[in-house]
């Protein structure tokens, strides 16, 4: 019997004290994993302090059952339901989100799962196997324009189109069905990369991304979260990957500026309207002692900001 798959919660003390947990708060961990954060959390808070986690992935559900708490719901959706999902537990606002986003340890252990070219399995990727499509059945239909476009967009490979015309023409034999097939596929077309790296590290990177919405997801729930923070209410991200990062930085940055008024338009500056989020602190990366330990920490990156009492409108969020 195999051991249990584990993950190494990123960013753990750091994050928690990030959220400021005050022990009657609501808080929310938006990814609860295996649950490293959540454990956290609830260890400060008191005995009316209460933890809403969301996870759409059935393995995070699974284990979820072994933390029995009655402060703590566990919610079977993808985060980007949380404004929905909180109001219809009657949550009108709450005093810390937290999200760690991307793929986890055990997703990326798991052969089962699809999502790593280090082990020979069905192409799933999919984070919730329960529903929705398979990367498998996406390439068995995906014309090379839309390949290449993802490869391309949520990979940054430059060899985004060789790689779609080669996956063209390896289905037209047969259907591209396990994680073996792609790997060998993209490293034969695949002819240089940086040292180190696999050659189909970018195009499997992208694919998950896509076939998740993993980025539309995260641009989806972030006005969200900030529209159900209370003043004072504390929202930690922590990202792993440059596209992600750049949309939490931007919203950010955005929202912690005063809203943009019409040029010319007779206002003083004690009247300008204020923004909704104060920016807490810099950006913040795991220590080296915690790389060292964990290397697939390496890339992980929190942005911390405060919701003042401000009215929030939310904006496009790229």
């Amino acid at each position: 019997m195999s051991a249990p798959l584990q993950h190494v919660t990123v960013l753990l003390n750091e994050a928690v004290d990030a959220l400021a947990v005050r022990p009657d708060g609501v808080y929310v961990d938006a990814t609860f994993g295996r649950g490293g954060h959540s454990r956290a959390i609830l260890a400060q808070l008191g005995e009316r302090g209460r933890l809403i986690a969301f996870d759409r992935d059935p393995m995070a559900v699974a284990a979820s059952e072994a933390l029995a708490d009655a402060r703590f719901t566990l919610v079977h959706e993808a985060f980007s339901s949380l404004a929905e999902e909180l109001d219809a537990l009657g949550v009108a606002q709450v005093d810390g989100v937290l999200m760690d986003i991307g793929v986890s340890s055990p997703q990326l252990d798991d052969p089962s799962r699809g999502m790593s070219f280090r082990f020979d399995a069905p192409l799933d990727m999919r984070m919730d196997t329960t529903r929705g499509e398979s990367v498998s059945q996406w390439l068995a239909r995906a014309t090379v324009a839309e390949i290449t476009t993802v490869v391309r967009d949520y990979g940054e490979e430059r060899f985004a189109y060789a790689i779609a015309k080669a996956i063209d023409a390896a289905r037209a034999g047969s259907p591209i069905a396990t994680t073996g097939q792609l790997a060998a596929l993209v490293a034969a077309t695949v002819r240089t990369r940086e040292p180190g790296q696999h050659p189909a590290t970018r195009t499997f990177q992208a694919l998950r991304i896509f076939i998740n919405r993993e980025l539309e997801e995260l641009s989806l729930t972030l006005p969200q979260a900030v529209s159900k923070l209370a003043t004072g209410g504390r929202l930690v991200v922590i990202a792993f990957h440059s596209l992600e990062d750049r949309i939490v930085k931007r919203f950010m940055r955005d929202h912690s500026r005063p809203p943009a008024l019409p040029r010319g338009l007779p206002i003083r500056e004690v009247d300008r309207p204020r923004p909704a989020l104060n920016l807490v602190g810099d950006a913040q990366r795991p220590s080296a002692e915690e790389v060292a330990a964990n290397p697939r920490s390496r890339s992980a990156i929190m942005r911390v900001a405060e919701r003042t009492d401000a009215a929030f409108v939310a904006s496009e969020v790229r």
